[in-house]
């Protein structure tokens, strides 16, 4: 049976009399990429930040690999990787130093972190980078280190924010293969604008607008059902997604 690594339920987040998250609930399976989509303002930023602990829902429950994340932060967050849309680099570091002090964090076994640091590096594509000044690296490097700090502790559930924005096709290219990678051993939450970004490296796509899930079905679905994913989103997020899909 498939490994649940994340469940929520039901999630709600207010801001006074401003329903920014209404009910929304998502399960994520080992091995799964699912893409979360929305115009500005859907609810996509707020319900990261409810996933990965830095900002509590007004209800609703949420369990990374079984730890429920409000009763036991700590724990539950040992199994989280998240990227947000500014990587939290420290620029006057290298790219070692800044791993290192990421590891640390995590609380990576002293002994274990040469191996942990030459993997993580090979797997980012930073194998010659170490010595680099993070300020002297290009957006599509700086992205790298970002999602390395990330995976770093080899997490089950890794969260991306716009990992993409900025950087030139051919960089592009280079982080939707390490997402898909990330794919093959972890469950991964991809936060973008850009539905080829989600028809490239997703098996499963989430759309939410005005903070409510309008759709939660798989890239092959759609695909058997003929139905395109522009078309799909531009119907559920304009005129108030009131479009029907049949």
């Amino acid at each position: 049976m498939t490994t649940i690594t994340l469940s929520a339920q039901n999630l709600c987040r207010n801001y006074g009399s401003h329903a920014a998250v209404r009910e929304i609930s998502l399960q994520l399976r080992r091995g799964e990429v699912l893409g979360l989509l929305g115009p500005n303002g859907a609810g996509k930023t707020t319900t990261m930040r409810m996933l990965t602990g830095n900002l509590a829902p007004s209800s609703g429950s949420i369990e990374i690999c079984g730890v429920d994340l409000l009763d036991k932060p700590q724990e539950a967050k040992a199994h989280l990787g998240f990227l947000p849309e500014i990587p939290p680099l420290y620029q006057d570091m290298t790219v070692d130093e800044y791993l290192l002090f990421a590891a640390r964090l995590h609380r990576v076994n002293k002994q274990a972190m040469p191996t942990v640091l030459n993997n993580v590096k090979q797997r980012c594509g930073l194998e010659d980078h170490g010595k680099y000044l993070i300020v002297t690296l290009s957006k599509g490097f700086q992205q790298r280190v970002g999602i390395a700090q990330a995976i770093i502790h080899n997490p089950d559930v890794v969260i991306l924010d716009e990992p993409t924005v900025g950087l030139d096709p051919n960089q592009i290219r280079e982080i939707r293969k390490l997402i898909r990678e990330l794919g093959a051993s972890s469950s991964v939450i991809l936060s973008t604008h850009i539905l080829s970004e989600v028809e490239n490296v997703c098996d499963r796509v989430q759309i939410l607008h005005k903070g409510c899930v309008m759709l939660d079905e798989t890239l092959a679905g759609l695909q058997q059902r003929g139905t395109c994913l522009e078309d799909v989103f531009t119907q559920l997020t304009h005129n108030d997604g009131l479009g029907s899909l049949i």
